[in-house]
């Protein structure tokens, strides 16, 4: 066995005594560390409990060993985002011991001796090259473009990360090796992007991260009309230069890869242009500005092209937000919305995200769970590994039933391929806080407050973990940020007032209910706002009169009523039963 030694996500150096997961040190305690290492020294073989009491104790007697030994591997498990129940890396074998089931692998020997898990890959944003600031948006559409061909060429031989994690390198200037560390990736793709007036440009090339060797090299030019064909041209070269077999010239493979169907949104260049602005305004955030501006650009592209099923899925992705950020009130916003999801999908049924997303409209819309789980064994059937399925699976058809660990273990297999991504990790953070594992769930605040500490998602999920955790003057803070940064958007305050009143200031927590009322009338406040401050102050019949108008009103923040924490004073009330019932959850 080498000392370093990789599993998944996680290298593990064992004369080091370190732990990293996608180039992030975890620390580990000593005694987990060790039952760590023992088990990967024999993967796929039962480790007795004795082998772990000697290991841990070589020479002294132990006599609570049983309930201990249970206790590190509980907290290992944690640590790793596993579990007992649905096991991904550490079994129990009961009363005998522990056997590591995950595949181990060690690291590559030699730069050119390829590694043994399937190659990862990551395309850095694409530069401006055109000298025009306006055409910002042409350069991140090649992006996106580039790492949807790569994704689709063979997805069992190589990993691509999501675009919400390359789009986090924009206008850094790492140098590749350190990219390489923090993600975990093989090979980096660096490019330039330019579009004066029907010409297009890319200059591509294809770095080895372990020798930062220049594997591959070329520009491409073509007429607008070829601009489908240009990126998959590219997708192709690239993964003839990294060796993926299916790939390959000369592999008989190559022809069902030829042979896969162009994927070309719309035939309308025009409404491609304004799809591409539409979706370059939609990832700045849900700020009115950019709102506005993303569904003019989007709204313009469905009406040059009636049929563009991508502009539909963009349109309702952007309907969603606003209606779960309280940029417009749930109920419309919803209503709005699943027109273009259901468009979206009765246009291209291949579209996996958007059958996700249509999931997610019926969840909040209807409380259909049926029809739920039908798009998303769709979504799931059609892209499995895609970071957006997985994370909106886990929102949508696991956390309503309460399912918090199965739907963390999908958030984690999200992150292996989105690691930098936001809304993985605040909903990992989340899961983690309705699953009880506050520690766990603190670490991944912390880490998602290192990838976006200007985000007010990010302190408003540390927030709400500090305060079940009893840190009630950290959980104040950490909610004053959010709503600051939110532009005191009603939708974040809600938690702050819980804060406040279960920190014993009852006249603080009054004060934002006062402040809710005199709202102006185009400002949305959420019921469940007025729900959880009344749960602090210990006012029930209030807290379920607004619950129930929570759930006539589509609140979205009603959906993790089965697990929140706060909740569990009330589970007995008959009310509390009647309340899921409204949501087809008793």
């Amino acid at each position: 066995m080498a000392n370093t030694v990789r599993f998944d996500c996680f290298e593990v150096d064992l004369a080091g005594v370190q732990v990293r997961k996608r180039g992030t040190r975890l620390h580990l305690p000593d005694q987990q560390f060790r039952v760590l290492a023992l088990l990967l020294q024999h993967p796929g073989h039962m480790v007795t409990r004795d082998d772990l009491r000697r290991r841990l104790w070589p020479d002294e007697a132990f006599g609570d060993f049983d309930n201990v030994l249970n206790t590190i591997v509980a907290r290992l498990r944690d640590a790793l985002g596993d579990s007992a129940e649905h096991p991904r890396y550490i079994e129990t074998l009961p009363k005998h011991g522990y056997r590591f089931i995950a595949a181990v692998s060690e690291p590559v020997a030699a730069a050119d001796a390829g590694p043994a898990r399937r190659p990862r890959l990551l395309v850095l944003p694409f530069v401006n090259s055109s000298g025009d600031p306006a055409q910002e948006y042409f350069a991140d559409a090649a992006t996106d473009e580039v790492i949807t061909e790569l994704a689709a060429l063979a997805p069992s031989e190589l990993a691509v990360i999501a675009r919400t994690t390359a789009m986090r390198y924009k206008g850094t200037h790492k140098d590749v090796s350190r990219i390489g560390r923090e993600l975990t990736v093989d090979y980096v793709v660096e490019g330039a992007a330019r579009r004066v007036d029907d010409r297009l440009g890319m200059a591509v090339q294809l770095v080895r991260v372990s020798d930062r060797t220049h594997v591959f090299a070329k520009r491409y030019d073509a007429d607008l009309g070829d601009i489908f064909n240009m990126y998959r041209e590219v997708a192709q070269a690239i993964g003839n230069q990294i060796g993926i077999p299916s790939v390959l010239d000369d592999h008989a493979a190559s022809a069902a890869v030829t042979a896969r169907p162009l994927r070309k949104p719309t035939a309308n260049l025009v409404a491609y242009n304004s799809y591409i602005q539409g979706r370059y305004h939609l990832d700045k955030g849900v700020s009115p500005a950019s709102w506005t501006r993303a569904r003019e650009c989007l709204e313009d592209a469905i009406t040059r092209d009636p049929h563009f099923a991508s502009a539909y899925a963009a349109l309702a992705e952007l309907w969603w937000d606003a209606g779960f950020f309280g940029v417009v009130p749930p109920k419309e916003s919803l209503s709005i919305g699943i027109v273009h999801a259901m468009r979206a999908v009765e246009i291209d049924a291949s579209l996996a995200e958007a059958h996700a997303l249509l999931a997610q409209y019926i969840k909040q819309l209807n409380y259909n769970w049926t029809e739920v789980h039908r798009e998303m064994e769709l979504a799931l059937g059609l892209n499995p590994d895609s970071p957006i399925v997985l994370m909106r699976h886990a929102v949508t058809g696991l956390l309503p039933f309460g399912r918090v660990d199965e739907a963390a273990a999908e958030l984690e297999r999200a992150l292996e391929l989105d690691p930098l991504a936001v809304f993985p990790r605040f909903w990992l953070e989340v899961m983690l806080w309705l699953g009880r594992k506050y520690d766990r769930a603190i670490e991944q605040g912390r880490l998602l407050l290192d990838i976006a500490p200007a985000h007010f998602v990010a302190h408003w999920a540390i927030g709400i973990v500090y305060r079940e955790a009893g840190m009630f003057d950290e959980a104040i803070a950490a909610n004053r940020k959010a709503v600051d940064l939110s532009g005191s958007a009603p939708v974040m305050m809600g938690a702050l007032g819980l804060a406040l009143a279960q920190s014993g200031d009852k006249a603080g927590a009054r004060a934002l209910i006062e402040r809710f009322r005199v709202m102006p009338p185009g400002v949305y406040v959420p019921p469940t706002s007025f729900a959880w401050i009344h749960m602090g102050l210990g006012e029930i019949d209030e807290f379920f009169e607004w619950m129930d108008r929570a759930i006539d009103e589509r609140d979205h923040f009603v959906m993790p009523i089965k697990t929140y924490p706060f909740l569990d004073p009330v589970r007995d009330d008959p009310r509390y039963l009647g309340l899921l019932r409204k949501m087809n959850l008793a």
